[in-house]
């Protein structure tokens, strides 16, 4: 877990960050460094493809889930895993379609006579 929000909201309500950091066990340069830095190569891939997973499931009208959104990117030339698929639509809330539960429609009398085994089984 990560405890720079929680020094960046003490800084926000006025206290020292060399105090919080101190507490917290960080050094300083990294706080400044991790406030200023630019996303990592990961989280650019991850936006650009949770971009392209909301194109093809809007394409699909939201029927398709992950094994298909997968199908359709890697067709498409995308490389990525269906794992990390499933992550990021269920980060961006997205998810397929599915078929209702089929309704047991016959309900047999518990009152009923039950019938001979003939077979003896």
């Amino acid at each position: 877990m990560t405890v720079h929000p929680f020094i960046e909201a003490e800084k926000r309500d006025g206290h020292h960050v060399k105090r919080a950091c101190e507490l917290l066990k960080v050094s300083r340069t990294a706080f400044y460094a991790r406030r200023t830095a630019k996303p990592g190569p990961r989280a650019v891939g991850d936006a650009e493809l949770t971009s392209q997973i909301t194109q093809a499931h809007a394409k699909s009208r939201g029927t398709y889930g992950a094994p298909r959104i997968h199908a359709v990117l890697k067709r498409e030339g995308a490389l990525c895993g269906r794992r990390r698929i499933a992550g990021l639509m269920r980060a961006a809330p997205k998810e397929g379609r599915h078929r209702r539960r089929r309704r047991l429609t016959t309900i047999p009398d518990p009152r009923a006579a039950t019938r001979p085994d003939l077979i003896l089984r």
